[in-house]
């Protein structure tokens, strides 16, 4: 039987498994590790896997949640970014030939996934019928939201997400019109998923602890959400355009980004055409509002 990795994960494990091989976590990488094993199993459980499932986990670490999620799962593919850690992980994970690991940054840019990572996704979910992909990370605090949003930008996306991010994302991702925390985020993941805030996790449950609290999210991807949208491009990059000055009236920020093909009076009219006042601001628009609005756009300048 494979060996118990996600058992280790405590702080007395962890500091003195990372003396022996000469490590320190690393704060740009985000390095900041769940200790709590009850919380680490709720992660996993909260996923819901089964012997369908394709799991990709961003952020391998020491590989304890990767143990886990492998025990469930067909197959993971799990991504890590530092050397060392990479190294550390590959030992733990020796005994799971499920797991594919890959030594790289999960990112191509900002606005796009590796390649690498989504060509070894799709060779396991090719490998097997009825397979599902689902993602199951902590993931590390600098790139959770464009991992989140690069994924909902893809054709296939996963299943659901079941992921640590900081709580001020997490409500970010949950806000309603006209709070604090709506915006672009907002409308680009409820547009295409229900979301839901399974725990709040405090700083001490992580070590080294970071400076903020932290919450288990879950997304499931509803394909009956996406399909209202016409033109998922021209959608992600109309939500980012319409937020980039929150506080501004819509009419300017429409006549701002689209100038050349609108104008200020074909602006007006579009506005009027789907029942919005010159005083609208983008913070106020619900999903279906937008929606509406975006797709007015897209059919107004072609």
């Amino acid at each position: 039987m494979p060996r118990a990795a996600e058992t280790r994960q405590s702080i007395s494990y962890l500091t003195r498994r990372f003396k022996e091989v000469g490590i320190e976590p690393n704060a740009r990488h985000g390095q900041n590790f769940l200790v709590d094993l009850n919380l680490l199993r709720l992660l996993a459980d909260s996923a819901e896997l089964t012997r369908d499932d394709v799991v990709l986990e961003i952020g391998t670490g020491t590989g304890s949640l990767t143990a886990l999620l492998a025990a469930r799962a067909a197959a993971v593919v799990t991504v890590e970014v530092d050397r060392r850690m990479y190294s550390l992980a590959s030992e733990e994970l020796i005994d799971y030939p499920n797991v594919t690991m890959l030594l790289q940054d999960a990112l191509a840019n900002k606005n796009t996934l590796h390649p690498a990572v989504l060509a070894a996704v799709r060779r396991e979910l090719d490998a097997g019928p009825n397979r599902r992909f689902k993602l199951v990370a902590n993931l590390p605090y600098n790139i959770a939201t464009p991992i989140v949003t690069n994924l909902l930008a893809e054709e296939h996306p996963p299943e659901s997400m079941t992921v640590t991010v900081q709580k001020e994302v997490a409500d970010r991702m949950l806000a309603a019109p006209g709070t604090k925390d709506y915006g672009a985020l907002s409308i680009w993941v409820q547009s295409q998923c229900r979301v839901e805030i399974l725990r709040v996790l405090p700083p001490q449950v992580f070590w080294p602890k970071p400076k903020v609290h932290s919450a288990f999210v879950k997304l499931a991807f509803d394909p009956a959400l996406r399909a209202r949208i016409a033109d998922l491009a021209f959608f992600h990059q109309f939500v980012r355009a319409m937020f980039l000055h929150r506080r501004k009236l819509l009419r300017g920020v429409l006549v701002s980004a689209y100038k050349e093909q609108l104008g200020k009076s074909g602006v007006d009219v579009l506005l009027a055409r789907v029942g919005l006042p010159e005083t609208a601001r983008a913070e106020e628009l619900d999903v279906a509002a937008m929606l509406k609005l975006s797709e007015a756009v897209r059919a107004a300048i072609g």
